[in-house]
């Protein structure tokens, strides 16, 4: 039986046009994006739908032709799909778990470190030719993160992989999480707000929820140290922005290190690109191109596996 994939917006995952996705059924149609409107006149005839992190609206989802019967969100997160919509039309929706788990957990840890050594001032320094750093006593503060507690919202794959490393970095663990667990060691699962008060830093890895949009936000700044940052390599719109603004003008908190943004990009007068106290980076954590090919190999194997009767990494 021939197989029609339709993949909506192949340019957000195959920038450098290195990825192959032929793999994918014996008839692959390949866009490098698509507007609403274009969307149900690309997928007529299509079994399998492919998008990454492209919103996908209940209206539309309920208008696509009877073909579709999957549709793969080649990413973790899948909150820009209207899974209940999806549900109704008899669309299995199936996701890509854990292919980018040790890539994203060393971009928080990269975070983490550039922001003990207050880098992004160091690099900001140099690029001034002020080289004071050099000729005079270190201009900015520099510290270990061996014995300092790093407090962790989630413990999914991403999560336990920055656990992983930050024991070895022989930091103290505070997880919370919405399945409560059992203490091991070095780890200890306590309440978001004990979290919060007793961490030198906080590294967000959550889905996007209705439950966890704005989950931190003036109140949640304000239970966090002065002398605490805020790591973000997860989604966004976990932090309501213009309140994370304000506790970084004000001292609330220390500093942030976002991989992700509430709006990607970020407008161009967005305050976040220079404050002195902010590490900024364009969502690259899943971007590396071994990341972006496991990718594409999973998603091979979640179609191949639903074609068989026999489908994975299903969310629907």
């Amino acid at each position: 039986m021939s197989v029609k994939t339709v993949v909506l917006n192949a340019a957000k995952m195959n920038f450098d046009g290195k990825l192959d996705f032929s793999v994918l059924s014996d008839e692959v149609a390949v866009y490098d994006d698509t507007t609403p409107d274009e969307l149900l006149e690309r997928i007529a005839g299509a079994d399998v739908i492919v998008t990454k992190e492209m919103p996908v609206s209940g209206d539309l989802i309920r208008s696509f032709p009877k073909s579709v019967k999957l549709i793969c969100e080649a990413g973790t997160g899948y909150n820009n799909l209207d899974i209940a919509a999806a549900r109704e039309m008899g669309i299995t929706v199936c996701n890509i778990p854990a292919y980018s788990s040790q890539r994203v957990a060393q971009t928080a840890i990269m975070l983490l470190l550039n922001l003990s050594s207050t880098m992004q001032v160091q690099l900001a320094m140099l690029a001034r030719g002020n080289h004071d750093n050099f000729t005079k006593n270190l201009q900015v503060p520099h510290v270990e993160v061996n014995g300092k507690t790093l407090g962790i919202v989630g413990a999914g794959n991403i999560g336990r992989e920055v656990m992983r490393v930050a024991k070895a970095l022989d930091m103290n663990i505070l997880v919370y999480t919405r399945t409560p667990r059992e203490d091991s060691e070095g780890v200890r699962y306590v309440d978001l707000e004990t979290m919060l008060k007793n961490s030198d830093y906080v590294s967000l890895h959550c889905p996007l929820t209705p439950q966890t949009r704005h989950m931190i936000n003036k109140e949640t700044l304000a239970m966090m140290k002065p002398s605490a940052f805020l790591i973000n390599t997860s989604r966004g719109a976990l932090i309501d922005e213009p309140a994370l603004i304000e506790a970084l003008k004000n001292g609330t908190i220390a500093g942030a290190g976002l991989d992700v943004q509430e709006t990607e990009p970020p407008a161009e007068d967005n305050p976040l690109y220079t404050m002195p106290n902010v590490i900024l980076t364009p969502h690259m954590g899943w971007k590396g191109l071994e990341t972006r090919q496991r990718l594409v190999s999973i998603l091979n194997d979640d179609v191949k596996a639903f074609l068989a009767g026999k489908p994975i990494n299903v969310v629907s």
